[in-house]
């Protein structure tokens, strides 16, 4: 039987040694690829494969590193994420499945992290459904603000669509779309339509003032 893939992204070389060996004493498991820092580990996932990536949530002394480096992973490219870290709190533990993340383990538990890697590998649907609806949720959460003119402007520049393009298709002059781009803009925190987007779609992940202790 081919073996689960695993990317381990720690920044704790002696947690990195102990649960390499400890997961490649399993027949079906197999550590190809190592990482301490987040820019290794995006390195490492265009030049390896791998099934299941398992990363610490706190990656450095700057943050929750470890969540951004989830997002950043899905983004590159299709992978299952497992978070290890001690920090259980609620809005850590909300951000890692915002980001990505198909299951939360304390380190505390690495025993049954083999068992967990095994259901994230090979039986994800039911948590592919909660994530689809968290994303949704957090979608709405961040849109709601909206009005009904504001939001149908978003969902235009979300798909794409210049802001010529929008007065035409919307018969907007420019004037009423400037405004309304800028109260959206305003609503949501951010410079520019781009901005907006991108915050939307990551689930209003925002790495200011996102300096935890480890």
């Amino acid at each position: 039987m081919k073996p689960i893939r695993l990317l381990l992204v720690e920044d704790d070389p002696d947690w990195v040694k102990a649960m390499s060996v400890y997961l490649n004493q399993q027949a079906d498991l197999l550590v190809v690829g190592t990482a301490g820092s987040a820019e290794a580990a995006l390195g490492l996932a265009t030049s390896i494969d791998f099934d299941v990536a398992l990363l610490d949530v706190h990656l450095s002394d700057a943050g929750r590193d470890g969540i951004y480096t989830a997002l950043a992973l899905t983004e590159l490219r299709p992978v299952r994420i497992i978070m290890l870290t001690s920090d259980a709190s609620e809005r850590t533990i909300t951000d890692a499945f915002t980001a990505g993340a198909i299951h939360y383990l304390d380190k505390s538990r690495f025993r049954e992290l083999p068992q967990v890697i095994r259901g994230a590998h090979h039986h994800p649907e039911p948590m592919d459904a909660l994530l689809k609806e968290l994303r949704r949720l957090k979608r709405e959460e961040q849109l709601r603000s909206l009005t009904a003119a504001e939001r149908e402007v978003f969902e235009l520049l979300e798909e794409g669509y210049t802001h010529p393009q929008i007065e035409r298709k919307l018969f907007k002059a420019e004037s009423t779309l400037k405004n309304q781009v800028n109260r959206i803009l305003k609503k949501l925190g951010v410079r520019s339509g781009r901005e907006a987007v991108d915050k939307v779609r990551k689930g209003g992940l925002d790495h200011t003032g996102d300096a935890d202790p480890k």
